[in-house]
């Protein structure tokens, strides 16, 4: 048996690796994508006060903090029994957007394209950021460095500072805006409009226009039969902040719709001993194994998945967008894996445009910035989603208001499953008797996961065994006095 190793895998957050075996006739046996890092965030969140949580879990990622500092707010109003004012949580979900904005170019323009832009074979020293701005220009790579600052800049506002997040308190926020800052922000989300217009002509005239491409995405080995999961609000539309988690199934009917302190009645988690990941299933399907179809129990929660769990987005634009994705993909669902890549484009029109809405909205220069506290601390949970998917965060607490227990499930968590399966379907598609295994084949199997955007670093909760460790004791001058290793 061959084992063919990528590692590390590439333009994702975090440390991955991908494991190919191949059998005696040199066709693909089975793969593992493991994942050999461990944040504790879970465990060192306990015995600290609950109104910490918010700023510390921010901490978790460098990527996606604002995601876990919103499901950490939500959570934490939940322990004290205390609903926010309009214009705080208006003001939070203003954040998340521009939060959204930054993530999503980053995502298409330093993750994804090189894979469309420069090429899925091309050399790998041109498959990223510099050999996409070579392509389509400095011109156009210095407005993706600008929007990205844009909303950065907003973050960094309302939030204290755009990635260690402050802005939540128990109740509401911590700072409210200006006159003044409200309509610079208008005007910087009209900026964000008009590029994603212009990303969107872009994936048309790179990808869409291209026929070789449109092949890859809809009759290459990159496509799951997978249930959908998203948050929605009361009208089944996309919501990134606020909502119920809705789950359809793989013909796009309904499966279940459950709110923030209900999901440990739909969602279970399992584990495997070769990755410190979880891996979450429905649980009132039941896992079934790495397996899609209907009976399966795996689920994903991906952008494609909030659009295919929806009845559609919640701004006219991206409404048009939605549809036209739809339209030319076949109907909904769509199943197909690099698909992701356009719904994420549709859902950075949809965050540009609610922050608009958002920032022209009367309450958010309100001065009722946070409502008092209600109870004596106790438990809670709160979901937004996250760029990569749902995110849930729940606490427990004493009556002092100190953590007791902790359990987040992210985005990339919930589609750890999902990932394996389609990494080893590609490898399945690309790897065939007697073929090459070039850089460019490898490259092409790591656009399996590339779709998700997956963030390992948030997502490793799960410690199936011990973790191997060396430890070196010396003296001051460098002298080694003792090693004690755990394998």
């Amino acid at each position: 048996m061959k084992r063919i190793t990528i590692d590390p895998i590439t333009r994702l957050e975090g440390h991955g690796k991908i494991e190919i075996f191949l059998n005696d006739d040199g066709e693909v046996d089975n793969v593992y994508f493991q994942v050999p890092e461990l944040r504790g965030f879970e465990k060192f969140c306990e015995g600290r006060p609950v109104e910490e949580l918010p700023a510390i879990v921010a901490k978790i990622c460098g990527v996606c903090p604002g995601c876990h500092h919103m499901a950490s707010g939500k959570a934490v109003d939940v322990v004290f029994g205390v609903e926010p004012p309009p214009t705080a949580k208006k003001l939070r979900e203003l954040f998340y957007m521009a939060h959204f904005v930054h993530s999503h170019i980053a995502h298409f323009y330093a993750l994804a394209a090189p894979d469309f832009v420069v090429g899925p074979d091309a050399p790998a020293n041109k498959r990223n950021i510099l050999g996409v701005i070579e392509k389509v220009g400095r011109e156009i790579g210095m407005e993706v460095i600008k929007q990205r600052r844009i909303a950065q800049e907003i973050q960094a506002l309302l939030g204290g500072h755009q990635t260690f997040v402050v802005m939540n308190i128990p109740g509401g926020v911590r700072r409210g805006l200006s006159e003044q800052e409200r309509d610079d922000i208008i005007h910087k989300a009209k900026g964000f409009i008009e590029f994603s217009k212009f990303t969107l002509n872009l994936f048309q005239d790179v990808v869409l226009n291209n026929s070789q491409y449109v092949d890859i995405i809809l009759n290459g080995p990159y496509s799951l039969k997978l249930h959908s999961m998203g948050l929605v609000d009361m009208n089944n539309k996309v919501n990134f902040y606020d909502g119920k988690v809705r789950v359809v199934d793989t013909l796009g009917k309904e499966l279940c719709k459950y709110a923030p302190d209900e999901y440990l009645d739909y969602v279970a988690e399992r584990v495997e001993p070769w990755s410190y990941l979880k891996f979450p299933f429905l649980k009132k399907i039941g896992w079934h194994g790495f397996v899609d179809g209907q009976n399966s129990g795996v689920y994903h929660a991906t952008p494609l998945s909030r659009l295919n769990a929806s009845d559609g987005m919640a701004t006219p634009q991206a409404q048009k967008e939605y549809e036209r994705m739809y339209n030319t993909l076949g109907g909904k669902p769509v199943h197909a894996t690099l698909a992701m890549h356009w719904a994420r484009l549709v859902e950075l029109l949809y965050a540009s445009e609610r922050c608009l809405e958002l920032a022209e909205d009367p309450d958010i220069i309100g001065k009722d910035l946070r409502a008092p506290l209600g109870q004596i601390p106790g438990e809670g949970v709160g979901i937004v989603e996250a760029q990569r998917g749902t995110l849930t965060h729940h606490y427990w607490t004493d009556d002092k208001g100190i953590v007791t227990k902790v359990n987040i499930i992210v985005g990339t968590t919930n589609n750890n499953a999902a990932i394996s399966m389609s990494i080893k379907k590609a490898a399945e598609g690309l790897i065939k008797k007697g073929s090459e295994v070039t850089e460019g084949v490898l490259n092409m199997i790591e656009m399996a996961f590339r779709a998700y955007d997956p963030c390992l670093s948030c997502a490793t909760h799960c410690l199936p065994g011990q973790m191997p460790m060396t430890l070196e004791i010396r003296e001051a001058n460098g002298e080694l006095l003792q090693r004690v290793v755990r394998n």
